[in-house]
């Protein structure tokens, strides 16, 4: 059992930057990032943008902000993207808000309430370019009584995410099945120490975010998937989508540099269809698992197989689709939340417009 716990923690170190780009507080001035390597110098700039990047810099975080980006990365490796890009991988999201307000990125992938944070709190300094993940979060059960939201009234739930997007998703969820939040006993803990109960047994009912979730079906075939909050979310109807993830760019490198964020965009919906499964790889060219355990996105292959399919992996661009997907959403968070997305919901300065 140790052993297998042992394995257990150490496949669920890649979920946690999920969970913490999921918090609304602002960067700490102590939480500095890790140095990139400045873009090199062109000799040569477009006519239409002054100066031009040579290469994009780009941050991701662990966990499925980063599997979507595995095939960019790979493809940038090979020289076959439209523009070479230096992708850095952050654990924790306060970095990649560090990283953007300090320029040290261009483009980033994060959580969609600290997208919207930043967005308030920079005065504009920042746009969303796409969103890229819907749902992750999902309800385990050791056992077979829970099918419904409302079937977790008067239960113990250990969760994780207090704070946090989690949270605030939860609570709504609930609400809008008939259930207070208060009649739910939810403990909250790390997803090391939730997926550890769950695995030796002592948890009958937890809330874990992909891939952390997959690691712990994939080691015990005595928990079972009871509720996926995205179809819960869906089943509302309320016009929204359960959106996690999107990417953002700087607005000042939108500015300088528009051919290059169209670029990327292409990239990564390329990117995002073959991890997806969209597209098939090439004879002998590694696969979606095999590049996202390869980055250390997902700890193995065996877990990657299992987690891709439900890292709700998209890519949506343009302000009115843009809009439609995630507005909603960050109207559910400014009513549970205000201070989760900086205050206020983001006006329309806050989408970019694709050429």
């Amino acid at each position: 059992m140790k052993k297998k716990l042992l394995s257990l923690t150490l496949a669920l170190a890649m979920s946690l930057g999920l969970l913490a780009g999921c918090s609304g507080g602002e960067p700490e001035g102590s939480s500095a990032p890790p140095e990139t390597t400045p873009p090199a110098e062109t000799t040569a700039a477009q006519p239409t943008e002054s100066p031009e990047t040579e290469t994009v810099r780009m941050a991701v975080l662990n966990g499925p902000t980063g599997v979507g980006a595995a095939k960019l990365m790979a493809d940038s490796e090979a020289g076959t993207t439209a523009q070479a890009y230096d992708v850095e991988v952050y654990t924790d999201n306060s970095q990649v808000s560090a990283a953007l307000t300090n320029g040290d990125v261009d483009i980033a992938a994060m959580a969609s309430n600290v997208a919207a944070n930043l967005y308030n709190k920079s005065g504009g300094g920042i746009q969303l370019i796409s969103v890229s993940g819907l749902g992750v979060l999902y309800i385990l059960e050791n056992g077979e009584s829970v099918d419904t939201m409302a079937d977790l009234e008067g239960r113990t739930l250990y969760a994780t995410g207090q704070g946090a997007n989690p949270e605030y998703v939860l609570n709504y969820l609930l609400t809008e099945n008939g259930v207070d939040p208060a009649d739910v006993d939810i403990q909250w803990r790390t997803a090391q120490e939730v997926s550890a109960l769950m695995a030796t047994g002592e948890a009958e009912l937890c809330m874990l975010p992909v891939p952390a979730a997959t690691s712990v079906l994939v080691q015990n075939d005595g928990v079972r998937e009871a509720l996926d909050l995205s179809a819960e979310w869906d089943a509302l109807d309320n016009g929204s989508r359960l959106t996690m993830t999107t990417i953002v760019a700087r607005t000042d490198f939108i500015q300088e540099h528009p051919q290059a964020v169209e670029a990327f965009l292409s990239d990564y919906a390329a990117s995002v269809a073959f991890m997806t499964g969209e597209e098939s790889p090439a004879e002998g060219e590694a696969g979606p698992a095999q590049l996202a355990a390869q980055y250390g996105f997902v700890a193995s292959e065996a877990v990657a197989e299992a987690a891709i399919p439900k890292c709700a992996l998209t890519c949506i661009t343009g302000v009115n689709d843009m809009r439609r997907a995630i507005q909603g959403y960050y109207e559910v968070l400014y009513q549970a939340a205000p201070d989760s997305i900086g205050g206020a919901v983001p006006d329309d300065g806050f989408y970019y417009e694709t050429a």
